[in-house]
Order: C-alpha cells, then structure tokens, then sequence
C-alpha cells in the first residue's frame, strides 16, 4: 500500500484538518443513523446490491460496519494503522466482487450527504471553508486507498503471469487495437457509401421514371441506412474511448437495411412472400435489439 505520509503529502493534508474533522464527529455521529438509512436507500438503487447482501445477518453486520467507518471519518488521528483499516475493506471488497462502480458511486453519496449537513450548520465563512476542504480531502484519500486493492490486484494478476503469457497479452492487446482503428475506417468507409446510395437514389427520382412514390420511399431507405450507419460510427467511437461496444447498432443497422427493402418492395404486388420473410426476419431482430438493451440496463 502507498506509504499513508506520501498520500498525506499529495493531497496536502495538514494537521489543522485533521483538527477540523475531529472537531465536526459529534455533530456526525449524531447523523449516523439518518446516514446509514439514507444509504441504504441509495445503494439499493444499484439493482444488483442483494447479490452481495444476501441476508438479513450480513446487512446488518454492513449496517454496523458501515456506521463504523463513517463515524471513524472524522476520527482526527489519520495514520498508518487508519489507513491499513482502509485498505482491508478495499481487500474485501475484491474478494467479494463488487465493482469499483459502487464505490465510487456510493462515495458520491457519502460526500453529498455531509456537505450538506455542513451547509445547514453554516456559521463562519473561513471556517465554512476550511471545513469543506478538510472533508474533500478525507474522503478523496478514503476512495484513494479503497480503489487501490483493486489496481493492485489487477498489477498481481498480471505480476504472475509467465514471460511467454505476458508476451502473448500484450501482442493480443496491440492486435485488438490494430482491429478496433481498421473496424472504425471501415465503417466510415460504410457511411461514405450510404451517402453515395443516398444521392444516387435522389438522382434517380428525378432523372429517371422510377416514379414519384417509389423514388421518395427508396430515398428514405437510404436515409434510414445512412442514419444506423452514422450511429454505429458513433458506438465506436464510445468503444474506442474505453467504453463498452453496444451490439445493439449493429443489429439496427441490420434493421434499417432489411426495412429499405420494405419500403421498396411494398408498392410491388409481385414481392409478397418477400415481404413476408423480411417482415418475419425484421420482428427476429426487434426482439433480439430489446434483449440486448434490457440486458445492458440490468448491468448498469
């Protein structure tokens, strides 16, 4: 763990903050109860809390647990055995499996919740001040040495790793790259082309005898392909920036093409087992674009 002086030091923590912290835990510890209820009811809003608190023993032992730390906040005696207290709950918040996500979202809670217990209590202005500095900063140290089991976990899992098996990581990680960037020119390539298609078929309404209704449905065809087209791009470009691919563009783009072919095909009497099929193959792909995005909301 990163020695508690040198974290001190980097988030320029001094001894009068310290003073400060200790100053406000009674008035905290009298909110301590209002604090624990009200987090719960925030961190139920996960969705996927009952997984890690499966029983009415454990969430009662997480309550105490909880309390504990949060009174401990304002404890004014920040050393080493205050952050090895820390670390150890990050630690066990690795093993259980729980996301960063939910630290730090959690976190927000928690710095919410005292600063506005703060704002209400407010008196002095200099003091108000100090009083806000001295919170952010506990709390921004408390995340630190949290969030850091899980960096050090992740660096031990790759520490173990044979010379071989890290070669092979990271030559899969650099192709991964090399696939992403090839993946994102050929899909602007693709818009490119949805674009051609588009003016083509707006050339086509009005220098040829294609006719007034089927030229403006095949024009809107294309405009239907060109706009999933632009939104893939887009997806890639989230993905690209570390967030995660969503399948789902791809499916819409499969969607926009297929329901093209509908609205040219429905002023011909001669397509209708074709519309047919395309019509069954369209409702298979709503139905998988719904099961992908309830799968994504579950998980967020």
């Amino acid at each position: 763990m990163q020695q508690y002086n040198t974290l001190k030091a980097d988030y320029k923590f001094t001894e009068e903050e310290a003073k400060i912290l200790k100053h406000l835990q009674p008035r905290m510890e009298k909110l301590a109860d209002q604090f624990i209820d009200e987090f719960y009811d925030y961190i139920w809003g996960f969705g996927k809390t009952a997984q890690f608190l499966k029983n009415k023993d454990i969430i009662a032992h997480h309550r105490k647990k909880i309390k504990e730390w949060f009174i401990n906040l304002f404890c004014g005696k920040y050393d080493m055995p205050y952050f090895m207290y820390l670390y150890k709950i990050g630690e066990i918040h690795v093993k259980i499996g729980l996301p960063t996500h939910y630290v730090n979202s959690a976190f927000t809670f928690v710095r919410t919740f005292i600063l506005t217990s703060i704002e209400i209590n407010f008196d002095n202005k200099e003091q108000h001040l100090k009083e806000i500095n001295a919170v952010e900063k506990i709390i921004d140290m408390n995340l630190d040495v949290l969030t850091s089991s899980y960096r050090e976990e992740e660096l031990s899992k790759f520490l173990s790793l044979s010379t071989f098996e890290k070669t092979i990581l990271s030559g899969l990680k650099k192709f991964n790259s090399y696939v992403n960037f090839f993946l994102a020119g050929a899909l602007a390539l693709v818009a490119f082309f949805a674009i051609g298609l588009f003016v083509y078929d707006i050339y086509l309404l009005f220098f040829s005898d294609i006719g007034i209704e089927k030229g403006i449905l095949t024009v809107l065809g294309s405009l239907l392909v060109l706009w999933a087209a632009i939104e893939l791009i887009h997806e890639e470009i989230n993905h690209l920036q570390g967030k995660g691919f969503a399948i789902g563009a791809f499916i819409m783009l499969a969607m926009a093409a297929l329901i093209r072919k509908v609205l040219i095909y429905s002023l011909s009497s001669e397509k209708v087992n074709d519309l047919l099929i395309i019509g069954i193959v369209i409702v298979s792909l709503a139905i998988a674009y719904w099961l992908v995005g309830a799968k994504r909301n579950l998980t967020l």
